[in-house]
């Protein structure tokens, strides 16, 4: 055991800084399975509740990905989708302990995480996936989604606007 205040190995440092980013997942998964319990407790499957002029709540099911992406397949895009999120949370996992990027990168891991991981609960209980937030304007609506895709959609947004950051490397003393 390390002396107190001497620095954490570094297998056991980048663990406890990734468990915020771990927490964040945590937290998009609750939220999303919250909200899904709780449409799923109060509208019938198509049913559609009027919030605003540009937003509804509606209960409908997606067997594709997103944007209803393959919902139409024969049923072998769910084993597939499954796959897909096990593995990005993996490798998503991987790179939050090893604290490689820039805060807005591990942010948007984190979100992407808890995304995939709330899908990825629904396609395991339900075949399928839960989506619930409908906005709308001039007769043209957005496809329905839900709490994990906005978290995925939104960390996805963050690895891109992290990617044109410009980065300083150090400065480095000495010749080549």
């Amino acid at each position: 055991m390390p002396e107190r205040g001497a620095p954490l190995p570094a297998s056991v440092s980048g663990r406890a800084r990734a468990g915020a980013w771990f927490a964040l997942a945590a937290a998009i998964i609750v939220a999303d399975r919250l909200t899904k319990w709780l449409l799923l407790a109060y509208l019938a499957p198509g049913e559609v509740r009027e919030i605003t002029g540009f937003f509804n709540l509606v209960l409908v099911f997606n067997k594709g990905a997103a944007f209803s992406f393959l919902a139409g397949a024969p049923g072998w895009q769910t084993p597939l989708f499954a796959t897909v999120a096990i593995a990005a949370g993996i490798v998503v996992s991987v790179l939050l302990v090893r604290g490689a990027g820039s805060r807005i990168f591990k942010l948007g891991l984190a979100l992407i995480l808890g995304g995939a991981l709330g899908n990825l609960w629904d396609r395991l209980q339900y075949g399928q996936v839960v989506d619930f937030l409908d906005f709308h304007a001039y007769g043209w609506h957005w496809p329905a989604f839900n709490v994990a895709d906005a978290g995925i959609s939104v960390g996805a947004a963050l690895l891109i606007v992290d990617s044109f950051l410009i980065r300083h490397e150090p400065a480095r003393t000495g010749h080549g």
